[in-house]
């Protein structure tokens, strides 16, 4: 019988993962045998004879459970990336387990003695800016943990701990189940009117895998945006857009509606039992805003700006819908609209801009810039091994011949695949005993397929998506930190996002374009009447997208600070409440964000969605920089890079700081979006 892959190092090129010897009936046996030793490791630390030091309790506590957290890593990874029954039900065995191990340890009084005991008596001037973040964290972590609660208040905590990770495990598979079951199947030609032909190709392509004449269409990004932006039948748009909105919103046994109330009634009585008012209290004191307040205060600044641009912007659109007389604009006409109106102002045709960003070329383009700006290498190893043929795998190396990380890339739509972009780490960064352990970080994606007749051709949307997610690899593949927990991306979360979003910047400069936006065919650059218009679509309908991203904020906020579990019954009518505001079209009852909003429930930015505009504020300031001193110089890109590599070694602000040499200004936003009065 062969051998449990996850019970011993991994004998492989590098480290890498072994995906294919790896079974989900492993899992369970591997991380009960890390959990014992993790214990183990622990008890040596409670068991120490000697006075609690720096070294002693707090390092050698940020050193435990290497191995178990790398096994997580992978169980989560592929739950996301490439799931199926038997891989949620792993997960949904796994995760508790995990949970109440780690809450057993938080809550493990011996060793919370001897945290505190460093804490409060640890002279800090003997700890470098590294060593007294990671005392702070540990310290903060088990008191926001529970660690000064009573025991049974501690076994309180636990059982809610307990309920939310089942719910949200839930609350993802029910809008993973939507997503897949719900098929638009066209047979007359006639109602594909307005579709490029790639569209129709990947269409016809899927209504084939699935027995089907004719096309079909999905929920998932590829197929649902074009759907949406393309198609003339108005009829088809609203079926269309209306599936997607009523994901785990039907009655049926995938309904999210009481997963959203648990999770929120869950959060308050969490957050309650650890001395907070309300969940966004708890969350916002690890963040930079610190305070709900302060959330509403910045995102108002912003509304007051966006809201009177964005009804401008939709009178723009129901101005063309009255030419094809549409009394009343609805949400399934926008991108519609919006594609016209962008022709027509920008002279942008997005169908012949998708024929100059081939997935390959793009993705040649940020290697391209991370060499320039940073002395990265991207070189593609196919010998290492991946959890689905479609990954790809590349070693990367920088300009002194120093290997750096290995970078996964899985592109595109499948089952098992969850919605939406995202980076992650199944190994991370960490230094002990003179090695530097370098980490393994994967982008997923969700892009447009290759047809029988075409390249995959991105989407500018799509382009700056890749931008994005590289930005956060990067973050986590030039991590150069001592401890694991303030390594690459484990930052403040309303932090995080600024490696993302300013990598996207120089998706809209000419002088990065030249490098990879070329003509898949012909090979020919962009024209430059395409530079100028890629350059003001940054202030395109940017009042409608500004305000959407805020009422995603408020209704955010609404859930995690201004929640009354006594008062609110009905997710519809409160979420409705939430975003009156920013309301900019009619609302359909049949239609919920709340039971699909994945970035707030299950998800990490609970109380945090603020932090996309929060993060822009910090992009915007601080490519103001790079084209002041030239968006490829090196000096620039060192600060930038001691930023990246920083992690969360110091608090953001001074990390910002020391790049920016000021706080950050939200002028270059305003500038930026023409929002500015």
């Amino acid at each position: 019988m062969k051998s449990n892959p996850l019970l011993a190092d991994f004998n492989t090129y590098l480290g890498t993962t072994p995906f294919s010897e790896i079974k989900p009936s492993q899992f369970k046996p591997a991380v009960e045998k890390q959990i014992l030793l993790t214990k183990q490791e622990i008890d040596k630390i409670t068991g120490n004879s000697l006075p609690p030091t720096f070294e002693n309790t707090i390092e050698a506590l940020a050193f435990s459970g290497l191995y178990l957290q790398q096994i997580q890593n992978i169980l989560l990874n592929i739950n996301s990336a490439e799931t199926s029954d038997i891989w949620q039900n792993t997960t949904e065995e796994i995760l508790p387990m995990l949970n109440d191990f780690y809450n057993e340890i938080r809550q493990n009084k011996a060793l919370f003695e001897r945290i505190s005991k460093v804490y409060h008596q640890t002279d800090r001037k003997i700890l470098n800016d590294e060593q007294q973040m990671l005392l702070d964290k540990t310290y903060k972590d088990f008191v926001r943990n529970g660690a000064l609660l009573s025991n049974e208040d501690q076994a309180k905590l636990t059982k809610i701990d307990q309920q939310l990770t089942s719910l949200k495990l839930v609350f993802n598979k029910n809008v993973l189940h939507e997503t897949n079951t719900f098929k638009l199947h066209i047979t007359e030609f006639s109602d594909l009117e307005g579709l490029p032909q790639s569209v129709i190709e990947a269409a016809r392509q899927l209504a084939q895998e699935n027995n089907k004449d004719g096309w079909l269409f999905s929920l998932h990004a590829p197929s649902y945006i074009p759907f949406m932006k393309y198609i003339k039948n108005r009829q088809l748009r609203r079926q269309m857009s209306l599936a997607f909105g009523s994901r785990a919103f039907k009655t049926n046994a995938y309904n999210n509606e009481e997963n959203v109330l648990q999770i929120a009634r869950l959060r308050l009585k969490r957050a309650r039992l650890l001395g907070y008012k309300t969940h966004a209290q708890y969350v916002l004191e690890e963040r930079m805003a610190q305070t709900p307040e302060a959330v509403l205060s910045f995102l108002d600044s912003l509304y007051n700006s966006a809201y009177p641009k964005a009804q401008e912007d939709i009178k723009k659109l129901a101005v063309l819908a009255e030419k094809d007389g549409i009394e009343k604009l609805e949400k399934w006409d926008i991108s519609y609209y919006m594609n016209i109106l962008k022709k027509q102002e920008l002279n942008l045709d997005e169908e012949k801009l998708q024929e100059y960003f081939s997935l390959e070329t793009v993705l040649e383009g940020v290697f391209k810039i991370a060499n320039k700006l940073y002395g990265l290498q991207f070189k593609e190893n196919k010998q290492i091994d991946t959890y689905h043929p479609e990954v790809r795998s590349f070693e990367v190396w920088d300009d002194q011949g120093q290997f750096k990380a290995i970078f996964y890339a899985d592109f595109f739509p499948r089952p098992g695949k969850r919605q939406g972009a995202w980076m992650t780490a199944y190994k991370g960064q960490w230094q002990k005993d003179g090695k530097d352990s370098r980490p393994h970080i994967s982008i997923v994606t969700n892009f447009s397929r290759p047809s029988a007749s075409k390249p995959s051709l991105l989407t500018f949307n799509e382009v700056t998506t890749l931008f994005h997610e590289f930005g956060h690899a990067l973050h986590g593949m030039m991590a150069q930190t001592t401890y694991p927990g303030l390594s690459g991306t484990n930052v403040y979360w309303d932090f995080v996002e600024l490696p993302s979003q300013i990598m996207e910047n120089w998706a809209y400069e000419p002088e990065a374009l030249e490098l990879f936006a070329k003509h898949y065919i012909t090979n020919e650059n962009l024209p430059s009447e395409y530079l100028k218009s890629l350059k003001k679509s940054l202030q395109f309908m940017e009042g409608y997208a500004t305000t959407r991203q805020l009422s995603f904020g408020y209704l955010d906020m609404g859930w995690h600070y201004l929640f009354n579990p006594d008062k609110v019954q009905n997710v519809s009518d409160y979420e409705q409440q939430q975003m009156a505001k920013t309301q900019l079209l009619p609302f359909h009852h049949d239609n919920n964000m709340s039971v699909a909003f994945s970035h707030i429930f299950p998800g990490g930015y609970a109380a945090g969605y603020y932090a996309y505009k929060w993060a822009e504020v910090l992009d915007a300031d601080a490519f103001e920089l790079f084209k002041e001193q030239g968006i490829f110089n090196r000096e620039v890109a060192q600060k930038f890079k001691k930023l990246l590599q920083s992690g969360g070694t110091k608090h953001p602000m001074n990390l910002y700081k020391d790049f920016r040499g000021r706080p950050p200004k939200v002028d270059a936003l305003l500038k930026r979006a023409g929002l500015k009065a």
